[in-house]
């Protein structure tokens, strides 16, 4: 999603039902091996709470009666699971269909059914990239690819099937220490050569999935109205001084990135070139909206979250 929550393994821990005598909300995760979900997974085992988590080859999010099956008895839902391959939509928008739109509508409805919460990730690809200041939380739809279409109708499904308990919350630019991701791209790229050219015409908020994890748990535990909410850090930038600043923070020459533009990057799917989040409903929750990029960036670095670089390189820190 622009890196949102990609289910690339099968899942870390086997589906388990929820136990009648835990204390507390029982949570499930869907789409629970991507890169999101295993941070998802880590923060919520920290509480010692009850969770089922289930990956795709555990739950097909396009059958409805397994979807009721696995929802009920518990309180929240985090729905995570989505088909995330933004060109391949272009030639397969069909199978994105099912499960972006779908997959969506049919957790939201057993949500609804069993009287749990759900909070639905999605993307600021619902959104053609061509404003100049951050897209408020509801701005019209104006998808350019196939992928951004059937987040979109995600996005409709489950707050239209689920009015009074759906939370949609989008958000950009993921990197974490699981799966693929922008940062991890980049500095294998540097390890083989002496420079790497990167685009300096496409913004947006570099995230990190630990934050959007635990805000995602703060949006759980608060008595926020159902709605749309943005989970980015905070702050703006381009890719390319976003590269410069990961290498800075790692003790690589930022010197070694080129800039260029997305004219020499061409794909099947067009990329927003502004995915820029407001973040006004965390204020009107009264929840602390995310941290700074540059912030989130340095704290992955200290904590390994991008392997042994930090430990070869050292620390250079680039704050924004």
């Amino acid at each position: 999603m622009s890196g949102t929550a990609a289910e690339a393994a099968p899942a870390t821990q086997p589906a388990q039902a929820p136990s009648p005598a835990a204390a507390g909300p029982r949570y499930l995760i869907t789409g629970a091996s991507g890169m999101l979900g295993l941070d998802l997974q880590a923060a919520l085992a920290a509480r010692g709470a009850d969770v089922t988590a289930l990956g795709r080859s555990d739950l097909d999010v396009t059958d409805a009666d397994a979807v009721l099956r696995a929802v009920a008895g518990h309180d929240v839902v985090f729905n995570l699971a989505a088909y995330t391959r933004v060109d391949d939509a272009e030639e397969f928008e069909h199978e994105a269909f099912d499960v972006n739109a779908i997959g969506a509508g049919n957790v939201a409805s057993a949500a609804r059914e069993s009287g749990a919460t759900i909070i639905h990730v999605s993307t600021d690809y619902v959104f053609d990239g061509s404003a100049t200041s951050p897209y408020p939380e509801d701005a019209p739809y104006s998808p350019l690819s196939a992928y951004g279409r059937t987040k979109a109708e995600g996005e409709r499904r489950v707050l239209h099937e689920h009015p009074s308990g759906a939370f949609v919350v989008r958000t950009a630019w993921l990197y974490g220490s699981n799966g693929s991701n922008f940062p991890k791209t980049m500095l294998k790229l540097i390890a083989g050569r002496d420079t790497v050219s990167v685009v300096t015409d496409q913004f947006g908020q570099p995230t990190w999935t630990v934050d959007v994890a635990a805000q995602l748990l703060r949006l759980a535990d608060s008595h926020a109205e159902p709605g749309i909410y943005h989970a980015t850090n905070s702050g703006d930038t381009s890719w390319f001084a976003f590269t410069q600043a990961l290498f800075g923070e790692l003790g690589i020459d930022p010197d070694k990135v080129q800039p260029t533009d997305s004219s020499q990057f061409v794909r099947p799917a067009p990329r927003p070139a502004y995915s820029v989040l407001g973040h006004d409903a965390w204020s009107r929750a009264g929840i602390e909206p995310m941290r700074r990029w540059g912030e989130a960036l340095h704290a992955a670095a200290v904590s390994g979250t991008f392997g042994d670089t930090w430990q070869r390189f050292g620390s250079s820190s680039t704050r924004s």
